[in-house]
């Protein structure tokens, strides 16, 4: 576990590929003042916390140093709610491509119903 939230929160603003001035810019800061909260020399404010979290930063992990498995940034939201709303052919197609070259998985079969997809097997109703 990191020692700090300001180690913390440097690490988020890596992982999102952002510069300080970038994640200041979203945080409503300037680039000192997200050096200053880096640097542990301040702490960041509700506000501040808050719009950062709604570009994909992980609060719970800069506040506590423990991972929240909820935090996607926006890609990763986008991706989440298209794939929710895709029939179980298209899901089957795109967790093939995003697995495609993986040594410990040759292929990719899903089975459920509605948006719901489990285990190894693609068994979808046709009707």
């Amino acid at each position: 576990m990191h020692s700090s939230s300001g180690e913390r929160l440097k690490e988020e603003r890596i992982r999102l590929g952002l510069s300080q001035a970038a994640l200041g810019e979203i945080g409503g800061v300037r680039k000192q003042a997200q050096l200053n909260y880096e640097k542990g020399e301040r702490n960041p404010d509700v506000a501040y916390l808050s719009a950062i979290a709604k570009f994909g930063a992980d609060v719970q992990f800069i506040v506590t140093g423990v991972r929240s498995a909820e935090t996607l940034n926006v890609d990763e939201q986008e991706l989440l709610n298209l794939f929710r709303k895709a029939s179980l052919a298209i899901k089957a197609a795109a967790l093939a491509a995003l697995t495609a070259g993986n040594t410990a998985s040759n292929s990719v079969n899903i089975s459920g119903q509605g948006n719901r997809v489990a285990g190894r097997d693609f068994n979808e109703n046709k009707k």
